[in-house]
């Protein structure tokens, strides 16, 4: 059974529940957390069954029960949705003030994902600070993976006057260290 890529009458693409299953799967691996574990652990809330249903696509999730799952996976409910990408790939967002679609991120801004588990197995003070930044960053975002951490171009700024770097320098850094994942 395929995919139909049209537009339906209410203007809804018909592969959004699609993305959003994507999206949800994504979110429930990272966790590394099974159907039945999930099942499990929301004392049936969300039974396997069902779960996997809003995965696939087959069935559409309300926001009431999306924004009970966010509180349960301890994300962000925007977390839970699939980004917006324009037509080169990259993200986007809607400006408020007159409608029109902003590209997210000009190139060099691009979010880095570090590498955790390398950082942790890092002994040198360089490290070390970067790692107490890092877990901040954790506990505010209350982001516990614990395998990588994808920081932003505030972030990066912050990190590079950590290590009395540039930006730019930063980046290298982090990949000499071989700390900074590439998708």
């Amino acid at each position: 059974m395929g995919v139909d890529n049209t537009v339906e009458e209410d203007g809804v693409d018909p592969t959004y529940a699609v993305k959003v299953g994507s999206r949800l799967r994504a979110i429930r691996k990272q966790k590394r957390l099974s159907l039945q574990e999930v099942e499990a652990s929301s004392r049936s809330e969300f039974k396997a069954s069902v779960l996997g249903a809003y995965e696939r696509g087959e069935r559409a999730i309300s926001v009431p029960r999306l924004q009970r799952l966010s509180k349960f996976y301890r994300v962000p409910v925007d977390q839970l949705l699939p980004r917006d990408v324009d037509g080169g790939g990259k993200e986007s967002v809607l400006d408020l003030g007159d409608g029109t679609v902003l590209p997210r991120r000009i190139d060099g801004d691009a979010a880095v994902t570090i590498d955790l588990m390398r950082l942790g197995a890092l002994r040198t003070p360089e490290a070390e600070l970067l790692g107490r930044y890092l877990a901040m960053i954790q506990v505010q975002r209350g982001d516990f993976n614990g395998r990588m951490l994808t920081i932003r171009r505030d972030d990066l700024r912050a990190v590079a006057c950590l290590l009395n770097i540039s930006p730019d320098s930063a980046r290298t850094r982090l990949e000499e260290l071989d700390l900074r994942l590439t998708p």
